[in-house]
């Protein structure tokens, strides 16, 4: 609905009405004493807003206040609001208040201490209370409900420590019990009303401390437990880089090896051989492809979820001792003499077991490939009721060229295995190639074998061979 400003005009002596065509609206035309009434002006139309505007700058003010002013300012409230009612209280009993101006200082004056009640406990409650009791030491013949001492009673209950609980209760009940024999407290339900009002009181202070601690004990507890997720976490992830270090480590070096002992046979072997030089060429191709496959399913482990991946059918399995006779020919093929033999009735594996099993074997040959030119090597795979054994041996590396195989000629020269004692000084001179392999370093296959020894749970050996080679031994539950 629209509302309209309507000219009022009031007729003074001497005006004349204007003409006929003016006049025909029905309208007086104001003459020279006419008033004229003003439109309403914007601020009396936004009278009805001011209280909804500054009820919302309040609302502000007070979200910004930090949480113990918040508190402050809610106590104070309680206190004004329970003040106005004590003083209403009184109003239709102002016959009997001799003087009445002392009765309504009394009432309201008890109340005010509460505006400090969570900051300062016990002094709010000897304030509401002192002014209680001088209220009821005069003969006014009404008094409310001590609705302030009540609640100071129970916010000493709720917030002070055992000993001032303990004192204020000695103390509220030997005030009550005084005001009782006070003139004007004849009546037995006066007491027991009073009684009943401080006991719920201290029961609801009781309750309340006990729900705080009980919330802050909960928080605690949550806070510790996010605290150990976190730091079982890092464990887990820490754990992790290492094992995904080791797997990277055993799939590299074994590969990686082989192909360098390739390389330098191919070197060594043209021009005079090209045939035997295309072989170790062709070794040379097939083990990086093999390399290239297994770092492709380790990444693919590591970079997808079971679902997410549609390549993981095509990538090869996880090598484990069914895989062993593809671990021997590749070998063999690089120019290591090894055989191998497997005991006792073969028994599934779990995965983590098997794999270590068979890492055990490919580093153990890597090494002996690498730092044993010329040598042999025995596996043997024991699987008894609870436990799998791997052993793997080696020679002592060979002296003359004639017993070093074509894909280790160049190397014999190289270091004995670290963990190995050289039988004799070794005579002759030292290849470019084996130069250039003793510079690489020791590297962490032995240590990445006994991590994944003591993931599992099982007892490794590591250690010179009476025939002055080098022997892992290692004994894996099956479970």
């Amino acid at each position: 609905m629209r509302t309209y400003d309507r000219l009022v005009t009031q007729t003074a002596p001497g005006a004349t009405p204007g003409p006929a065509g003016e006049a025909g609206n029905g309208l007086a035309v104001p003459g020279p004493g006419a008033v004229t009434a003003k439109p309403a002006r914007d601020a009396d139309r936004r009278l009805p807003d001011r209280p909804a505007e500054l009820l919302a700058r309040a609302a502000s003010w007070y979200a910004a206040l930090p949480p113990r002013r918040q508190e402050v300012a809610q106590d104070a409230a309680l206190a004004l609001s329970l003040a106005l009612l004590n003083l209403l209280s009184l109003l239709p009993y102002q016959s009997q208040m001799h003087p009445l101006w002392l009765a309504l200082l009394l009432v309201s004056g008890q109340c005010l201490p509460l505006a400090v009640r969570r900051v300062c406990p016990v002094p709010a409650l000897i304030g509401c209370g002192l002014l209680a009791s001088v209220y009821g030491a005069f003969p006014f013949g009404y008094a409310p409900l001590p609705l302030a001492p009540a609640i100071g009673f129970a916010t000493v209950a709720d917030r002070s420590g055992r000993l001032l609980r303990w004192l204020t209760m000695i103390g509220t009940t030997v005030g009550v019990a005084w005001s009782q024999t006070l003139p004007g407290h004849h009546q037995p339900y006066d007491a027991i009303v009073v009684t009943l009002i401080f006991v719920t009181a201290w029961v609801v202070g009781t309750l309340s401390r006990r729900r705080r601690a009980a919330l802050a004990a909960a928080a605690s507890r949550a806070e510790r437990a996010e605290a150990s997720l976190d730091e079982a976490a890092a464990r887990a992830a820490a754990a992790e880089r290492v094992r995904i270090a080791r797997e990277l480590h055993d799939v590299v070096s074994h590969h990686v090896s082989l192909m360098a002992v390739q390389a330098e046979a191919v070197g060594a072997l043209l021009p005079a051989r090209p045939d035997a030089a295309a072989t170790s060429a062709d070794l040379i191709g097939s083990t990086a492809r093999t390399a290239m496959t297994e770092l492709r399913r380790l990444l693919g482990v590591l970079r997808f979820q079971d679902h997410e991946d549609p390549e993981r059918h095509r990538l090869t399995p996880v090598p484990s001792l069914s895989r062993l006779d593809e671990l021997m020919d590749a070998t063999r093929a690089a120019g290591l003499g090894v055989t191998h033999e497997t005991s006792g009735p073969r028994v599934p594996l779990s995965p983590g077991v098997d794999l270590t099993a068979y890492r055990i074997i490919q580093e153990a040959l890597t090494n002996t490939l690498r730092h044993a030119p010329g040598a042999t090597a025995f596996v043997r795979v024991t699987y008894e009721p609870s436990h799998v054994s791997v052993e793997v041996t080696n020679t002592a590396p060979t002296r003359t060229p004639s017993q070093v195989p074509a894909g280790a000629a160049l190397r014999r020269g190289s270091p004995v295995h670290p963990m190995t004692k050289e039988a004799s000084a070794s005579g002759g001179t030292t290849s470019a190639p084996a130069a250039r392999h003793r510079a690489v370093g020791p590297g962490y296959g032995l240590a990445g074998i006994a991590e994944r020894v003591a993931s599992c749970g099982g007892a490794l050996s590591l250690g010179p061979a009476a025939d002055g080679g080098f022997a892992v031994r290692a004994r894996l539950p099956l479970t």
